[in-house]
């Protein structure tokens, strides 16, 4: 029912999401509205986390871009699932589950600051009743004037760092809209400057943010994985279809939709069993995220030739493959960001 309702509503709008820039943000409402969020049925939250990835890879096989901002609210999601603050969990987390209430990340500044390849940009000094945070963060996506976002400060004169929710209205929060990527342009993204914004203790999701984040991490990185599965499948779809082209002479090119379609059942395979050996282990996902990644980029190259010159069009759906594919790979964790933790990890098992 899902994926019908995705031809149906999601289809259409993928090219005004690729090449206008178009917002899909009805596509997160009704979503929530479908119960694709919800974690209050019967199962456990490890399977509603199961169930929210298959989300993310079906909604990514018609655009991956409205992929991402599915991610995004996820993302905002778990922070809020996740945080000891009951207040705010009673406040937001069932709009945000129904969709009423939509979210973003903020989290790519500080996901690089814990792998040392950048410092924190945003500074927070505590006052009376929260903290009032400054500096600027280049790129948060999946932002609007109803919408919320995670974020993480350094304390000033104190040895800590804080992790806030931020609501996008306030006339001491800047938002700049950046529209000059090659692909996601749909994606709300803006550079989002803090000009002393107080932020109360009723929206502070961790007072030790180190510890949150490496609480939630494994749930950041595991709803990113499906993106890459949805352009692979996509991408295998439209070079099966291009089989019979120029008398069947693609069956002739080394790169084939079943040697495609063979790596993608071996990363899910892989993935499935993350969840059923639970809980879910950050190190233990990273390879399969940057597998996820390099393989949606074979896969929508492959399209590339297999479909030919109308490939060739930018408003083409394989040259949007391509572009979002390419996005998946400079994600954060980038592919060198991800090598890095990687490399390390490995080391420290060898020790």
């Amino acid at each position: 029912m899902l994926e019908q309702w995705l031809k149906t509503e999601l289809k259409p709008l993928a090219q005004e999401i690729d090449l206008e820039g178009f917002y899909p943000k009805q596509i997160l409402q009704g979503l929530g509205e479908q119960g694709c969020f919800s974690s209050s049925n019967q199962q456990s939250y490890l399977q509603s986390v199961q169930q929210e990835v298959d989300t993310v890879r079906l909604v990514s096989k018609y655009c991956m871009t409205t992929g991402f901002i599915t991610w995004c609210h996820l993302a905002a999601i778990t922070y809020v699932r996740h945080t000891k603050n009951e207040s705010l969990k009673k406040r937001l987390l069932a709009p945000l589950e129904s969709g009423k209430v939509l979210g973003g990340t903020g989290l790519s500044n500080p996901m690089k600051n814990y792998a040392n390849l950048e410092p924190l940009h945003l500074k927070a000094r505590n006052v009376d009743g929260g903290y009032e945070v400054k500096g600027t963060l280049p790129s948060v996506s999946n932002l609007g004037e109803d919408h919320w976002f995670g974020a993480v400060a350094k304390v000033e004169n104190e040895d800590r760092n804080v992790m806030i929710f931020v609501e996008c209205r306030g006339e001491r929060l800047d938002l700049k809209e950046k529209k000059d990527y090659v692909g996601i342009n749909g994606s709300a993204t803006y550079a989002v400057r803090f000009l002393d914004l107080f932020v109360p203790t009723e929206q502070v999701l961790a007072e030790d943010a180190d510890a949150f984040i490496k609480t939630i991490r494994p749930y950041f990185l595991v709803y990113q994985i499906p993106l890459g599965f949805g352009v692979i499948e996509a991408s295998i779809a439209s070079s099966e279809s291009a089989l019979k082209k120029q008398n069947g002479c693609n069956a002739y090119m080394e790169e084939q939709p079943d040697q495609v379609k063979r790596d993608l059942a071996r990363q899910q395979e892989r993935l499935k069993e993350q969840f059923q050996n639970g809980p879910l282990i950050w190190e233990s996902l990273l390879p399969i995220r940057k597998a996820s990644a390099e393989d949606a980029v074979k896969a929508a190259h492959m399209t590339m030739l297999h479909v030919g010159g109308p490939a060739y069009l930018r408003k083409s759906h394989p040259a949007r493959r391509l572009r979002e594919a390419y996005f998946l790979v400079n994600l954060t964790p980038t592919i060198r960001h991800l090598d890095k933790m990687m490399q390390i990890t490995s080391n420290e098992a060898i020790n």
